[in-house]
């Protein structure tokens, strides 16, 4: 029998040289196929060009064309996303009169030169109602105002540049002082100055003066900094590995956009800390793709630092060198989860893995990996120039340092202000808020972020930490969404469900299919068409995903689901009938 060889085409020379411009290889899945997708050039036959291109089976290419929002396999023109994340419905609520199909309506106004689609939470809560313009971040944006869109209007973006009484600033302390695309400007108001000092200490005594001061992580979980690090640490395995998780892509919260864009190199100082720390020599920040304009805004602050030799080789003479690079999703709920991010940081579907193992022993590239958030590592440079006990030092509460918070919906001054831990909702909404909006009444308020607890006002007055949520009030990353009289509790956790529903992403049943079957019911609830055992459904279902989600993401969707149920099972009752 006589062997013949398989011959295969040349690769499509375009594609191959886009793959070799990323890297060629798999970890480069990602952007090949967002730029593929952005020229209007993704589909099966260059999938799987890609694919061969870049050394991995072609069906592997084609589960992440299919798995990221972003990307389309179809056609498009130009992309209008339009919000409808709760706190962008709850503002057209209010302003249109219970509008929920802003993007059926927009479709209907651009006469076809634009593909509109819906989104989850843009990130731009306090820009609501909000809108993605291709990758340019607009709002708040109405209906009415479609024509100055497309022409290129982007509304009006948040000042927080004043202080609020009571705040107590120190990661937004130079927002408004300082140019964030001045490397100049940055270090004469102090930054770097933690990293120049721990260059002069060892290692150890760096991941010793963050552990002293109690830093807990600001993603929601709490878990310690300095312990993480020291994990990573004491790894005898190398390279070991810094991520920064800046995905971010929970509705209520945008925090860390907005320390990203006020002061990115405050952020690329804490990771370089994180590095030194750990003894690892490159970093990744994972950002999600509908932050475009943050990723491009880190890029030349890295090139910046790199020049002033404050990142790269032999960083001021310290025979220490890290690398920062900047690493886009392309729309994934999921890959907030530190496990999903890192399978598609390395080119995969973002989907969650089984752990243990954790990442500080077994993380990107299988190698010890500490991964923290954004407003984790902006915490780390002031403890390391002004000490542990300074930061220590800020608040009166059990948990040290300060917070930055979100205050959202129906109060008379939303958005973004730092404070000690220790807040109770009732200062929250009063003091930082600036009280109720006229006409309002406090009815229940969504606490912590879209997986955290729903309350009514018999918790107004529970100091809020890492801790409080065994009290029935979570702080989870910090934000905080007021509700008056006029929201229905079925239907704002009709909004969340849906959220859940069309991010959850469809790898274990639990998830996939209890969020499904339990906006079904919301859905029949909130139009008067419920009956008869449809709350006792929730309940079970929400016990459900709670005990056998795969990730912890699928097993918070019980939060806001069973504590609006205990606060108002009166109200579900009557949707019932």
């Amino acid at each position: 029998m006589t062997n013949k060889k398989i011959l295969y085409p040349p690769i499509d020379p375009e594609i191959d040289k886009l793959a070799q411009h990323h890297g060629g290889t798999r970890e480069a899945t990602l952007e090949v196929l967002k730029d593929l997708s952005a020229d209007h050039k993704l589909n099966q036959t260059t999938i799987t060009e890609a694919a061969r291109a870049l050394h991995l089976p072609a069906h592997e290419a084609y589960g992440m064309g299919t798995f990221y929002s972003m990307l389309s396999l179809e056609e498009r023109r130009k992309v209008l996303r339009v919000c409808d994340g709760p706190v962008c419905w709850l503002k057209r609520s209010t302003v249109d009169g219970g509008q929920q199909t802003m993007a059926d309506e927009w479709s209907s106004m651009v006469n076809g030169q634009w593909s509109v689609e819906r989104t989850s939470c843009l990130g731009l809560c306090d820009r609501a109602p909000a809108v993605l313009v291709e990758d340019e971040q607009a709002g708040p944006v109405e209906a009415g105002e479609i024509k100055k869109i497309c022409k290129g209007w982007r509304g009006v973006q948040t000042d927080y540049s004043k202080t609020r009484k009571g705040e107590v600033r120190v990661m937004t302390a130079l927002i408004g002082k300082i140019d964030p695309d001045s490397i100049d400007d940055a270090l004469s108001q102090g930054v770097y100055e933690g990293l120049k000092k721990a260059l002069l200490s060892e290692p150890t005594v760096v991941l010793a003066e963050v552990e002293s001061s109690g830093l807990q992580g600001r993603g929601g979980a709490g878990f310690p900094v300095g312990r993480k690090w020291r994990f990573v640490a004491s790894e005898k395995k190398t390279p070991r590995y810094i991520i920064c998780n800046a995905d971010e892509s929970e509705p209520l919260i945008f925090k860390d956009r907005v320390l990203m864009d006020t002061n990115p190199h405050q952020l690329l100082e804490g990771i370089t800390l994180a590095g030194y720390a750990c003894g690892a020599s490159e970093a990744w920040i994972y950002i999600r793709g509908e932050y475009e304009y943050q990723a491009r805004r880190l890029e030349r602050a890295i090139e910046q630092a790199e020049a002033k030799n404050l990142l790269g080789e032999n960083i001021l003479g310290s025979g220490f060198s890290f690398k920062i690079h900047v690493h886009r999703g392309a729309g994934a709920y999921i890959c907030g989860e530190e496990t999903a991010l890192i399978e598609s940081l390395e080119g995969k579907r973002g989907e969650p893995r089984l752990r243990p193992p954790y990442p500080p022993t077994y993380g990107f590239r299988g190698q010890p990996t500490a991964v923290n958030n954004v407003e984790s590592f902006c915490a780390v440079p002031h403890i390391l120039k002004n000490g542990a006990e300074w930061w220590r030092s800020l608040t009166d509460d059990s948990t040290p340092g300060t917070k930055v918070y979100m205050v959202l919906g129906h109060v008379k001054n939303p958005g973004l202000f730092e404070a000690p831990f220790g807040l109770t909702l009732r200062q929250i909404i009063k003091d930082f808020g600036g009280g109720m909006t006229k006409g309002s009444k406090f009815k229940f308020a969504l606490c912590g972020g879209a997986a955290g607890t729903i309350v009514d006002k018999s918790l107004l007055d529970i100091p809020i930490g890492f801790a409080s949520s065994q009290k029935g009030i979570s702080l989870g990353a910090g934000s905080f969404l007021i509700c008056d009289q006029t929201v229905s509790p079925v239907s704002f956790l009709r909004e969340l469900l849906h959220f859940f529903t069309v991010e959850s992403c469809g790898k274990c049943t639990p998830c996939r299919v209890g969020t499904w079957r339990s906006l079904e019911i919301l859905n029949h609830m909130a139009s008067g068409q419920g009956k008869q055992g449809d709350t006792e459904e929730l309940k079970t279902l929400a016990a459900l995903m709670q005990d056998s989600s795969f990730c912890g993401l699928g097993q918070s969707v019980s939060i806001p689901m069973k504590s609006m149920l205990t606060h108002f099972g009166a109200e579900f009752a009557k949707a019932e009938r």
